[in-house]
């Protein structure tokens, strides 16, 4: 649009220029040849085409001298194709029929000429200001988006940090209750049931069960604590991960993990342990290169995929003891498991209700 607008000010420059001539066909043909050859040089931009035309009309101004006078806006095509000379075979008029135009109509012309070099350098700075924006937007862009990626890593290693000690300071509280608390109230409930055998008053006898009951139900109580805050420090994931890492060497592991940390601590060991002995089977068995475990969570159930592509060979079979103990745990936790071989790959797919 820009070239546009610059070009229809030239061609008032060239109209003025052509009004000078002293017939009124010659200006209205050069005329119209100039907006087509202008309309089809900003349609054929960077062709060869678009070149040729520009040589034309330079060379046209050595036949019909009156060319001369629309050359402001073929030079200013020829500097936006970047092939400025070839609009240099007009200059050649002013020394070969220097008497076809009037000094005025030179003059005009001239002038034109140069409006259209500075337009050009003024719309060629413009451009590169633009373009060095438009980059400069980029790079500013594409660093605001690495640094909104790095802040992410960042936030979710922190949160991982504050989970792990999280679960390490869990794990802390629950083995100081078991060794501390939990030995002084086995203590104490020996020490009851001693006295209540020794003792000879019936009086006591009543308070000295009371005692025995309530400690034991502090036991209770105490050991479920414990059992909760442990289970609740197990941290499935990290488990998963490094069951994987001993099948790194043979295979290229991945593991997708989508489960929230709401969840019991026997079917945390349950799809730990089915992870475990996947992957031991695959070491064992598996002729394949990659394993693959998937954990997701589902709004009535859990689910685990494990998988590797390799060859299924016959030693193993649904009868062995690994596979038992894999459906063993599955139905511990109310889940059921399948295992399917071919020649794809082996298997094992595993959903458990949430109660």
């Amino acid at each position: 649009m820009n070239r546009l607008l610059d070009k229809s000010a030239l061609l008032l420059i060239c109209i003025t220029a052509l009004s000078l001539s002293g017939n009124a066909a010659g200006p209205v043909i050069v005329l119209l040849c100039t907006v087509t050859a202008s309309a089809a040089l900003q349609l054929l931009s960077g062709t060869k085409t678009a070149a040729a035309i520009i040589a034309l009309v330079s060379a046209a101004c050595l036949v019909y001298p009156l060319f001369f006078c629309i050359m402001p806006i073929v030079l200013y095509d020829a500097l936006c194709e970047k092939k400025w000379w070839l609009s240099m075979p007009a200059s050649l008029i002013l020394f070969s029929a220097p008497n076809e135009l009037t000094p005025l109509q030179c003059f005009i012309s001239a002038a034109g000429i140069t409006a259209a070099i500075l337009i050009y350098i003024r719309v060629s700075a413009l451009e590169k200001t633009v373009s060095n924006l438009t980059e400069l937007r980029d790079k500013v862009t594409e660093t605001n988006l690495q640094l909104s990626h790095q802040n992410s890593l960042l936030a979710e290693a922190q949160d991982n940090e504050i989970r792990l000690a999280t679960l390490r300071e869990r794990n802390r509280i629950a083995r100081e209750i078991h060794d501390n608390v939990g030995h002084m109230l086995t203590r104490s409930l020996l020490q009851s049931g001693a006295l209540l055998i020794i003792n000879k008053d019936e009086q006591l006898k009543e308070p000295l069960t009371s005692l025995r009951d309530t400690l034991d139900t502090a036991m209770t109580s105490i050991r479920e604590s414990v059992h909760n805050l442990h289970d609740d420090s197990v941290d499935l994931k990290k488990l998963i991960s490094e069951s994987l890492s001993a099948a790194e060497g043979k295979f290229r592991t991945s593991l997708e993990f989508d489960i929230s940390e709401n969840i019991s601590g026997s079917i945390k060991f349950c799809i730990a342990g089915i992870v475990k002995e996947c992957v031991s089977n695959a070491i064992k068995h598996s002729s394949g290169s990659e394993l693959r475990v998937i954990v997701r969570e589902h709004p009535m159930f859990y689910q685990l995929m494990v998988d590797d592509n390799g060859c299924c060979k016959e030693s193993i079979k649904e009868t062995g003891i690994g596979l038992k103990n894999m459906r063993e745990r599955a139905e511990s936790s109310g889940g059921r498991i399948t295992f399917t071989p071919s020649p794809e790959g082996f298997r094992v797919f595993m959903t458990i209700p949430k109660k």
